[in-house]
C-alpha cells in the first residue's frame, strides 16, 4: 500500500473534502484510509483556497460557512494533514510544456492539468488521485498510477 507521501491529490480532489460535492463522501473515506500527510504545492494550496472562496461566491456556501472553512483547511496543516511540497518552478514549467506539447492535442488536457502531473512528477510521486478523466489520462500517459476514489 502508497503512503501519504508518495501520493499527488489533485486540488479539486482535495476540495471535496472541504465542500459537499458528488464525490465528496468517497474522498472521504479514501482520505480515511490513508493516513499521514499528503503532499500539496503552493499553487496547489491556493487552488483549494479559491475553490472555496468560490463556492461562497456561487451561493452554495454562506460566508460564515467559507470562513469555518477555511479555517478548516489550515487547522489541516497545521495539524500535519498535509505538508507544504516544494517545486524548482523552472523545472516543473519545463516538464509541463514537453507534456502540453506531446500530449494537450490528443488529450484535450487544461494548463492547470498539465502543471498538476508536471508537479507530481518533478516531486517523484508515483501516485495521482483526480476525478478529472483527461488530467486522469494525462497522469497515466507520464507513467503515474491514478485513482479515483468511488
Amino acid at each position: 500500500m502508497a503512503t501519504a507521501d508518495s501520493i499527488y491529490v489533485d486540488p479539486s480532489a482535495l476540495l471535496k473534502l472541504y465542500l459537499h460535492q458528488p464525490e465528496s463522501a468517497a474522498m472521504n473515506a479514501w482520505r480515511a484510509k490513508n493516513k499521514g500527510s499528503l503532499p500539496i504545492t503552493h499553487h496547489g494550496r491556493v487552488e483549494v483556497i479559491n475553490g472555496i472562496c468560490l463556492g461562497a461566491h456561487r451561493r452554495e456556501i454562506s460566508a460564515e460557512a467559507m470562513a469555518d472553512t477555511l479555517a478548516s483547511f489550515d487547522e489541516d496543516f497545521a495539524a500535519g494533514l498535509y505538508r507544504q511540497a516544494d517545486l524548482l518552478w523552472r523545472a516543473t514549467l519545463n516538464r509541463a510544456a514537453e507534456l502540453s506539447r506531446a500530449h494537450s492535442a490528443k488529450l484535450g488536457t487544461r494548463s492547470l492539468d498539465v502543471l498538476h502531473v508536471a508537479s507530481a512528477l518533478e516531486l517523484e510521486l508515483r501516485i495521482f488521485v483526480t476525478y478529472d478523466t483527461r488530467q486522469a489520462q494525462l497522469a497515466q500517459t507520464a507513467g503515474l498510477k491514478t485513482i479515483s476514489p468511488t
